[in-house]
């Protein structure tokens, strides 16, 4: 008889008597089961309501074990829709997190909202609406679609970062921070975006010079401004690096990310004396750092950042200057450069040697966009002869010709003699040359101390020193949607902070378009918040209007989700024992520099306090991060114009044709490229199109399986009807299962695996190794797309299996059960849905209540791997000689091509051992015998050892 499932549309489950079950041939088995057809989406629907009904299925405890699974996803901002980049992160998030569970681990799964930010500012601005409803009204959005997906979403959980239950402990973080005097205020020179008037983060400016979020020109001006004292922590967050790169927790790309940004570099400091040749001023000093204090008696040029403080003086009496000022942004990669004719700098080597050296020479002093302002002192000695951006810049300024003096020569060079290049510098270390006065013959290394030491005792306050490219975090933004700043600023008693018993300081609340058409900070016009009394003295004083960097939020918001409901503290004790640090963090690579370098900082600070005493154990150092995996993005089909380049829109294409779209308006064929999605390109996929049209399952299974999790992935619907034929093999072969009516809670015993055939243990053992391999891949390599691989492979030699007229009703079963467990975080519903059906009508269990698939012993696989034998067929010349059964090769061995002659050698001594095998080889057993008997010119073994041929010396000739 025919029974319907539940809400499963048009899907259908043959009953039929257990006497005839497995009696049927692949022809009856395909008839019966022909109409079996899968209506994804109402599946996903039957589920996703029983998920939420159902508390059971909901639970979070594990199986009573202790360990515990810490699993957290980036949080979004609150846009309003989920891209496809976003379905990517959730849907790796979602599938560790429910094999987590499987595995008996005490899992977490949480969702949060980084919710304050610029977009929702500028949108009050443009149209009105208030910042706070238009956040609220996107995350109901954004949660429906996230709850479409089939997640397994722990939402009693869940955070917004814009809700003052939240950000009254960022508010708190900041005063623990200032407490221990690493936030603090000062005056310094910013980037200014004159179109969102906020101020920027070095890391908020492009390249170019353009902002981040506007793509306006930013502007440098000074400010008084808030930061965060990072550098006290920098040695340790280079430290513990090597760590977090040690077994592959983290990215080695995503470690030299970092180890880049906070650019520790050991070197000296060394004073250079300028002298203004347009007054009558006593010479200044401008102090330089450089990694290569050997190469001094090189010195060519200084060069000074555009923003050095000499720079902008001499700028207001220099017109030229100012025009050369206004060009920026210069190009990343610029050589120009303006000469300061009034300045002249004298090298501090010139002490060293006789006058009339060139060493003592006056220098020129440039202004060059190539010196960073923020490195060193914003200015530089330029040694072309040693250093390839020094040697590229004076080439392009210097007028009498870009040579450039060599003064260190490599080790093997035959005299210690000074030459000049023009083709290109010298960059390694070595020994100084006769210019170099009681310098010359030294190695590099001991030379750069003696002459540190040697203008240190002169008078020119050298010393060897580190310097970082890491700078204090500037933490203040001059906007309104964003955590408020909890100082206030007294005339008598300075800046107070606000007293925890006042925390949270809430933003005030807006009028129906307030900020329409305005721009600035908001805060600094809204007189009845301003306006305070000072905690201290109880005088007038006015509260700070500057908001915090959104980063703030996102640094510590995973200290939140073990304990979201604490209105006392940001995360009681044990709660962040229990929990922190998370165990996997999932998000994209373009978060590896700051996100990741601010949460890391937060996270040690938070581990020298009462809120985190453990800081994770002593190996942990009070890292946030056990294990970070660093997703790729998604790619969309972009077509263009051949002749313009112009990107098309979708009803510009004609796709009647789907592998030959045309242009509509010329029949071209467009170019078609896979291109990072955006509106301008026209190819971003709506993640909930692809749910509504080939269900949840199919969506994540299909993402997963397009690319490494590693790796750019290049979206293409086209391929998805792949997925779609495995899961309905799978169904197919649950139905015919379901035959028997298993009961999960007793389900058939497995055979005694001596008593197996051949054909029946190769099914066992494909099946210990996808399960292998399986847990390998998602507990270790997280290799998520050969999950999917190595499924479809046992699925269809699960299918293959039951062809046969004495199937193994019990191993098929057990086969069945673990490639349903196995595929449950990948496609839930699915996993669900056939779980039921292979099971005794109303027994009440879900799939998720058990245990994920264990591999046997390794030893135990040897041993079964060596019982399993496999027909070889032996001949001679291409004849056939003989058929006999050997045992079958290792996979490690067959399925390796760069091992042949191993495997060769295996085979031969298999067949040695065979009645046949000891009459062809007259007794020998040893490979090397074997292969050494002049009877065989060649032998070959092909097809893993299922085919031997020998050949004659006869026939080769």
């Amino acid at each position: 008889m025919l029974r319907r499932l539940d809400g499963a549309g048009g899907s259908w489950r043959l009953l039929q008597s257990k006497a005839s079950s497995f009696q049927c041939g692949r022809g009856v088995r395909a008839a019966s089961l022909a109409r079996t057809r899968l209506d994804f989406q109402a599946i996903d629907r039957k589920w996703q309501q029983r998920w939420a009904n159902n508390a059971r299925s909901s639970r979070r405890d594990g199986h009573g074990s202790r360990e515990k699974a810490y699993i957290v996803p980036m949080f979004p901002y609150p846009s309003g829709n989920l891209h496809l980049g976003h379905f990517r992160v959730y849907t790796i998030a979602d599938v560790l997190a429910r094999f987590n569970q499987m595995k008996g681990r005490k899992t977490v799964l949480p969702m949060g909202w980084d919710a304050f930010g610029l977009p929702a500012e500028n949108a009050a601005i443009e149209r009105g609406v208030n910042p706070a409803a238009w956040t609220i009204q996107n995350i109901g959005k954004m949660k429906e679609q996230l709850m479409a997906m089939g997640g397994r979403w722990d939402w009693d959980r869940e955070i917004m970062t814009c809700d003052p239950a939240f950000y009254k402990h960022t508010q708190r973080i900041f005063l623990l921070l200032h407490e221990r005097g690493l936030a603090y205020q000062d005056e310094a020179l910013v980037n200014f975006d004159p179109v969102d008037r906020t101020v920027l983060a070095n890391e908020q400016v492009d390249a170019n010079g353009f902002s981040w979020r506007s793509g306006a020109k930013v502007e440098k001006i000074r400010l008084k401004q808030w930061f965060l004292r990072i550098t006290a922590f920098q040695d340790a967050l280079l430290d513990d690096l090597d760590a977090l790169s040690a077994a592959g927790r983290w990215p080695e790309r995503v470690s030299a990310m970092q180890r880049n940004w906070l650019g520790k570099s050991s070197g000296a400091r060394i004073q250079f004396e300028i002298e203004d040749q347009s007054n009558t001023q006593a010479p200044t000093r401008i102090e330089v750092f450089t990694t290569r204090p050997d190469t001094l008696f090189g010195v060519r040029y200084l060069a000074l950042a555009l923003d050095n403080p000499i720079v902008t003086r001499l700028a207001k009496q220099d017109p030229a200057l100012q025009a050369f000022l206004r060009r920026v942004p210069f190009p990343p990669d610029s050589k120009d450069g303006y000469l300061l004719p009034q300045l002249q700098a004298k090298n501090p080597a010139s002490r060293f040697v006789e006058s009339g050296s060139r060493v003592g020479q006056p220098l020129p002093v440039y202004v060059a966009p190539y010196v960073l302002s923020d490195y060193g002192s914003g200015a530089v000695m330029g040694v072309p002869g040693h250093d390839t951006r020094d040697f590229e810049f004076w080439k392009h300024v210097h007028v009498e010709g870009g040579s450039a003096d060599i003064v260190v020569v490599p080790d093997s060079a035959p005299s210690l003699e000074s030459i000049q290049v023009e083709d290109q510098p010298i960059l390694h270390k070595g020994r100084l040359t006769h210019d170099c006065g009681p310098f010359a013959g030294l190695a590099s290394d001991e030379a750069a101390q003696k002459i540190v030491t040697g203008l240190d005792d002169g008078g020119f306050q050298a010393a060897l020193v580190e310097n970082w490219r890491l700078r204090d975090w500037l933490v203040s933004r001059q906007r309104y949607w964003g955590t408020p700043i909890p100082i206030i600023h007294c005339n008598s008693c300075g800046p107070v902070p606000v007293p925890l018993g006042d925390l949270p300081v809430k933003l005030p609340e807006l009028k129906e378009g307030q900020l329409k058409g305005r721009s600035g900070n908001p805060l600094e016009e809204i007189d009845e918040w301003i306006n305070t009394k000072c905690p201290s003295c109880g005088r007038p004083a006015k509260r700070e209007t500057d908001t915090m960097d959104t980063f703030m939020d996102s640094s510590w918001y995973f200290f939140r989700y073990p304990d979201p409901r604490n209105e006392e503290q940001l995360v009681a004790p044990e709660a962040a024992d229990a929990w922190l640090p998370v165990d996997i963090y999932i998000g994209g690579v373009e978060h590896a520099i700051l996100h990741l370098l601010y949460a890391r900082f937060i996270s040690k600070f938070l581990a020298s306090t009462s809120f985190w005493p453990s800081g994770g154990g002593l190996d942990n150092k009070g890292e946030p991060f056990r294990n970070l995996i660093t997703q790729g993005m998604v790619h969309g089909r972009t077509f263009s114009d051949p002749q313009t380049g112009r990107f098309l829109k979708p009803d510009e294409i004609n796709f009647s044709d789907p592998k030959e779209p045309r242009l509509v308006a010329t029949g071209e064929r467009p170019v078609v490229s896979f291109e990072k999605m955006s509106k301008s390109k026209y190819n971003g996929v709506d993640p909930s199109a692809c749910i509504a049209a080939y269900g949840a399952d199919a969506t994540r299974a299909h993402m997963l399986f397009l690319a490494p999790v590693s790796e750019i992935l290049e979206w293409d619907e086209d391929r998805i009807v792949g997925i779609h034929r495995w899961f309905h093999r799978t169904w197919r072969v649950v139905q015919y299962l379901s035959m028997n009516e298993f009961d999960p809670h007793h389900p058939p015993r497995l055979p005694n695996l001596q008593r197996l055939t051949s054909k029946e243990m190769s099914l066992y053992l494909a099946l210990q190794k996808t399960i292998e391999s399986v847990n390998v891949s998602l507990s270790e390599t997280y290799a998520l797309n050969t999950v999917i691989s190595d499924l479809m492979t046992l699925t269809n030699t699960l299918d293959d299996g039951l062809a046969s007229r004495d199937a193994n009703t019990a191993l098929h079963y057990h086969t069945a059960s673990a490639l349903l467990r196995m595929m449950a975080p990948i496609a839930p519903a699915l996993a669900e849905e056939c779980w039921e059906a292979l099971h005794l009508p109303r027994s009440n269990t879900t799939i998720f209540d058990h245990s994920f698939p264990v591999v046997i012993p390794e030893a135990e696989m040897k041993r079964l791997q060596a019982s399993l034998l496999q027909s070889c067929a032996v001949q001679v010349n291409g004849r056939l000689k003989f058929v006999t059964q050997i045992p079958v090769p290792p996979a490690e061995l067959a399925e390796d091509p760069t091992r042949k002659d191993e495997l060769m050698r295996w085979v031969l001594e298999k067949l040695a051992e065979t009645a046949e095998g000891q009459k062809l080889f007259n007794g020998i057993t040893k490979s090397e015998e074997i292969l050494g008997d002049r009877r065989w010119s060649k032998t070959i073994v092909v097809k893993g050892g299922k085919t031997v041929n020998f050949v004659t010396e006869k026939v080769r000739h």
